[in-house]
């Protein structure tokens, strides 16, 4: 029981690190979808560090779907 219970957590750690691993793909929909989003937000963020996070993180992945960025 042990060892399949241990068996299992190794399997779903060694995919759960491995999904991060691998780049997305350049997708369209998603492209547009963070690249509107960082644009709507930097017009409308607050003025604090959570923003200014949140803010990068949008930018990072529209540019991550992006295929000209």
């Amino acid at each position: 029981m042990k060892t399949s219970i241990l068996i299992l957590l190794s399997i779903l750690f060694a995919t759960a690190s491995f999904s991060d691993i691998v780049p997305p793909k350049k997708n369209k929909a998603m492209c547009k979808l963070f690249t509107q989003k960082a644009i709507k937000y930097e017009k409308t963020m607050r003025n604090d560090s959570y923003a200014v996070v949140t803010l990068e993180s949008y930018k990072k992945r529209a540019k991550l779907y992006c295929p000209d960025k």
